[in-house]
Order: C-alpha cells, then structure tokens, then sequence
C-alpha cells in the first residue's frame, strides 16, 4: 500500500498587491476561502446528496450500499496521476485580513493509492493506475538495479 503526505502553503499576498486587477477582485474580498473550501469539498458529500439522501430516509426507504465516493486524484505531473483515498485532511490557516479572511494557509493532504485491488480494471481509477504502473516500471528499467555493485557490496556477506 502506497501512502503520500503533502503539505502545501497557500498564500494570498501576491494577489492582494494589485486588488483592481479582475483575477485578484476574488482574493481581495475573500481571501484563501474560495480555495479551502473547494478543497474542503472533497472530504464531504454535496448538500445536495445529504438532503436527497434525508428525504430518501424519511420516506421509509433505506439504501444499504453505501453510495460510490467520487474518484479523487492527485496529479502531480503528466507522469503521475494517480487514484487516491483521502485519509488526513487539515488546514491551518495562518494569516488574515482586516475582515479576518484567511490570506495565508498551509494544508496538510494524508492520500492512500488506490489500486485495481481496491477499484477493479473496469473502473476508470483502476485503468489510471495500472497506466500508472506501467509508467514506474518502465522508468524503473533505466537503471542498472539489483546487482551488489550498484550497491558498494561485491557479495552476500
């Protein structure tokens, strides 16, 4: 199982500098809260599915499957897209200002890669990760790997 830990800052300031300018207007007026809370929208259902979901419950009718989660990935580059499982999520947000906006942030992201163990080869994740694979193994093969040399050693001690 394959774990990445990421920790991101953001910041406003840039975009504060210059507030007249029209990419900038959002920054001046909100800060960081149109960013956090896209962010935010991955860990949560929409407010649509719980009031549908509510409305489902209160007319006697229970569905016992839990509902397929959106697939969620993590694009690092062209070479490493990769299907993942939120499994830490925070936020400190670090500056504000004067209406107590958050201009700076810093965002720590725990993400497990989903396999085609945990999506399936018909899913769509299982087809990016095993593309994914393909990739790693492929670069892997650029380098002269798993003799002792390549390791200072001339034999098993």
């Amino acid at each position: 199982m394959k774990t990445i830990k990421l920790d991101a800052e953001i910041d406003a300031t840039d975009q504060l500098e210059f507030p007249n300018q029209s990419e900038n207007q959002v920054a001046t007026e909100l800060g960081l809260f149109p960013q956090l809370a896209l962010l935010e929208t991955i860990i949560y259902p929409t407010s649509s599915h719980l009031q549908s979901t509510n409305t489902l419950a209160q007319l006697g009718t229970i569905e016992i499957a839990p509902a397929e989660a959106p697939l969620t990935l993590f694009v690092w580059s062209r070479t490493r897209i990769l299907p993942v499982r939120l499994t830490d999520f925070s936020i400190t947000e670090e500056a504000f200002d004067t209406a107590l906006n958050p201009i700076r942030a810093k965002v720590s992201l725990g993400m497990r890669v989903l396999s085609v163990n945990d999506l399936g080869f018909d899913n769509k994740g299982g087809n990016l990760f095993m593309s994914y694979l393909r990739q790693k193994e492929q670069l892997a093969t650029r380098l002269q790997g798993g003799a002792f040399g390549a390791l200072g050693l001339t034999g098993v001690p």
